[in-house]
């Protein structure tokens, strides 16, 4: 069975930053889980999964545009140090959560005064290519509750 649009995903994957330093791997864990076609990684690696089925391993190399974006200088802001849960903690060079209007957003730490924090909302991996080796472990046609919201249910999704 091949990956294509609603089709439920089960891969290993390994992402290093050009060139070669590993950010992160998911082995060792459970394989990552996803439907496919409704946005639940990152567009250029979606895209290069496109057509492979279970037992493919192959490498994708995506563009800072296809993954977390061009790194975006107006996103470092001064926050007032209360509205972080661990203020007391911070760190310049810390990545942690802040509470926005949306939801909460990973930060990372840039600077910290007596009652403001400067942070940047960039993601960390904002304006890098990624390189990814990736090995789809199973292809399965997706429930039409899960199609209906847009994820995986059950093991390695949502429940």
């Amino acid at each position: 069975m091949q990956v294509e649009k609603d089709k439920v995903v089960s891969f290993h994957y390994r992402v290093s930053e050009e060139p070669g330093t590993e950010v992160e791997s998911s082995h060792g864990r459970e394989p990552m889980v996803f439907l496919f076609g409704h946005g639940g990684i990152i567009p250029g690696l979606e895209k290069a999964m496109a057509g492979h089925a279970a037992g493919d391993a192959f490498e994708a190399v995506v563009a800072p545009e296809e993954a977390y974006g061009k790194r975006r200088e107006d996103f470092v802001q001064r926050v007032p140090k209360k509205y972080f849960r661990d203020g007391v903690h911070l760190k310049p060079g810390m990545v942690t959560s802040l509470n926005t209007r949306d939801g909460q957003r990973s930060v990372t730490v840039l600077k910290i005064g007596s009652s403001v924090v400067d942070v940047d909302l960039n993601h960390p991996l904002a304006g890098k290519t990624l390189s990814f080796a990736v090995e789809i472990t199973d292809v399965r046609d997706a429930s039409e509750e899960e199609i209906a919201h847009g994820h995986v249910h059950g093991p390695g999704g949502h429940h």
